[in-house]
């Protein structure tokens, strides 16, 4: 019998997330596409597999995240809940662009413009907001979040989410949940949503770069926030999370198909400038079809609680904040060696799970480093705990 207080599932779902994302980013150091840092090995073999995920592993984030938020949000006033989201995401963001990210701006400037300077050199420049590190007219802006954009952004549509809230009521969010869950019934649970995001794609995608910068990126904003305030409002609809399980074989069909011509398209590129609206109809029916399968087979297959669940849940936001950097510096420690291209990246991602999970432990029994990473306070814990076992 699947729990219907708390959905397990979406604790799971976020895990897999953000280990999709780890998987994703030590690929693109061996990828052409463009990245902070670059194998000599770096090909087009894993590009297919790249782009299996690259359509719906961040939407599918926010989507997540948004049904935390909302439940959250039922259980306090607004204004408490801008301070905890304000605690639990600024927080490590600032954190991360002074000590987690700087490393990787350092080595990607070493490696594109031949920056021969100290790290501590670099430092300086990066706290004063150089800009002089350019190529081909391309300058690098610092400081900078980097893979941290998910954090400004979360927060940004929570702050929407409770002036929504605070401005409608919050019976709102019960009241839009359910209307959204009856529309988004049967057939329409699959088209109607990948129909907006293909309109957003067709729309706004030929016009807007994809900056990860919050204040100029309305491509992004139009398909995530949407899907944040989605998954605020449809988190406590059971019959829409039912509806996903039912629908997840079709969903995952019709997502690997359109995957499947999405890889056809990118290795035909004369195929893209002929039909590049087709190709965004089929990027955005991939981005929601699998989504949808993902969430229907969470829900069958990982509704139930248990020690892995609880301890991954709470190490997978440091594990995230950490992973790219040391992605990066690892990268740089085996840039030398003699080791084939498979089993070096074997290694680097060996090496970035244990040291990624390692720091986790060490911080995780500190107090005063929980925050920095995203952690609740022990002794918020140990209250609300007391207070669950005396209820």
């Amino acid at each position: 019998m699947h729990n219907e207080q708390r959905l397990y599932f979406l604790d799971w779902l976020r895990i897999l997330a953000f280990i999709l994302l780890l998987l994703y980013h030590t690929g693109m150091y061996y990828v052409t596409w463009d990245w902070h840092v670059k194998s000599p090995h770096a090909g087009t073999a894993i590009e297919p597999l790249m782009l299996l995920s690259s359509p719906w592993r961040m939407s599918l984030l926010f989507l997540v995240s948004g049904a935390a938020a909302g439940f959250l949000l039922r259980k306090m006033a607004a204004a408490a809940f801008v301070r905890e989201r304000s605690a639990r995401l600024l927080v490590p963001l600032l954190f991360g662009m002074l000590v987690i990210v700087p490393p990787q701006p350092y080595f990607e400037v070493v490696e594109k413009v031949g920056y021969a300077g100290s790290y501590a050199d670099f430092m300086g420049l990066y706290l004063r907001a150089y800009g002089g590190f350019c190529k081909d007219g391309d300058c690098l802006l610092l400081p900078t979040w980097n893979h941290l954009w998910y954090l400004p952004y979360v927060w940004a549509y929570a702050l929407v989410l409770a002036a929504l809230a605070g401005t409608l009521g919050p019976a709102w969010l019960g009241r839009a949940g359910a209307r959204l869950a009856t529309l988004l019934a049967g057939w329409r649970a699959l088209v109607l949503p990948a129909a907006l995001l293909a309109l957003v794609r067709i729309a706004l995608k030929p016009h807007f770069e994809e900056t990860h910068a919050l204040v100029d990126d309305w491509f992004n904003h139009a398909t995530y926030l949407p899907l944040f305030l989605a998954g605020s409002v449809l988190g406590g609809q059971a019959a829409f999370w039912r509806e996903l399980e039912r629908l997840r074989w079709p969903a995952l069909g019709i997502a690997l198909a359109s995957w499947a011509a999405l890889v056809a398209y990118h290795w035909q590129p004369e195929a893209l400038q002929v039909w590049p609206v087709t190709a965004r109809i089929g990027w955005a029916t991939c981005q929601w079809c699998a989504i949808v399968a993902a969430c229907g087979f969470a829900r069958r297959h990982l509704s139930g609680d248990g020690p892995a669940r609880q301890y991954l849940t709470q190490a997978v936001f440091p594990v995230y904040i950490l992973h790219q950097t040391l992605i990066v510096c690892f990268s740089r420690l085996l840039r030398g060696s003699a080791l084939p291209p498979a089993t070096e990246g074997l290694v680097l991602l060996v090496l970035t799970v244990t040291a990624s999970f390692g720091i986790f432990e060490i911080a995780r029994r500190m107090p005063l480093l929980r925050p920095l990473f995203g952690l609740k306070d022990v002794n918020r814990i140990a209250v609300a705990t007391a207070t669950r076992q005396v209820g």
